[in-house]
């Protein structure tokens, strides 16, 4: 588990239809599902934004990298090859912190959980809006992401989370997030790691219905 101590017009639209279902059947791209391959070894650039368009709203994401160079490289990876489309909004609790990133296919899981990133220094302090990966300890920075809701979370700074990017635009829309689930067992009745690990969307959208997500996120340009 990765908590926080204290992410012809008919024929056409026959066709269309059609390559849908097969992209279901096919599941989730070969991309997500190897993380050694080169798209995942790419240099962010020294400065970008991410586009987020949930069920809430937008909101965008500036990330510099000398900030946390390697948490920002995983991260442009992340969102370039799609990895966090469709992906639930599983844990936000008020007054702290709402996370997300893990995705809703258990196949994708199985592979990204183990693929972990070294730490970065703490150059930028975990206040409102900033972004920082989950850990279950050091060195085990994967794919699952918080954003904060208050200055106080600064107090993480010493525990070793670095945060890597902003909201720049669309905090309000982070606010709205549903957060009545609270967080995760045993402190709340929250969704289960562990099950959302191992059964995915199916999980969630079976128990957790009022959960937000992400439906895509890209990057954009400055």
């Amino acid at each position: 588990m990765r908590t926080i101590i204290w992410a012809v017009a008919g024929l056409s639209v026959f066709m269309g239809g059609a390559c849908q279902d097969v992209k279901r059947k096919a599941g989730p791209p070969k991309v997500l599902l190897d993380p050694s391959l080169p798209e995942w070894k790419e240099k962010a650039p020294d400065k970008f934004r991410a586009k987020f368009t949930t069920s809430k709203g937008d909101f965008t994401v500036l990330v510099e990298r000398a900030w946390a160079p390697l948490g920002a490289d995983r991260f442009y990876g992340l969102v370039k090859n799609g990895y966090y489309d469709d992906v639930r909004f599983f844990r936000v609790v008020s007054n702290f912190m709402a996370q997300f990133g893990i995705h809703g296919a258990p196949e994708v899981n199985k592979v990204w959980r183990e693929a972990t990133i070294k730490d970065d220094p703490v150059v930028k302090s975990n206040l409102r809006g900033w972004l920082t990966y989950a850990t279950s300890g050091p060195n085990s920075r994967t794919t699952q992401i918080f954003i904060n809701f208050k200055d106080s979370n600064r107090s993480l700074d010493a525990q070793g989370f670095a945060a890597f990017g902003q909201v720049v635009e669309g905090m309000e829309v982070v606010d709205k997030l549903y957060s009545k689930y609270g967080d995760g067992p045993p402190r709340g009745g929250g969704p289960d790691q562990s099950r959302i690990q191992s059964e995915g969307n199916a999980y969630l959208n079976t128990k957790f219905k009022e959960l937000d997500f992400i439906k895509t996120a890209r990057i954009v340009p400055k």
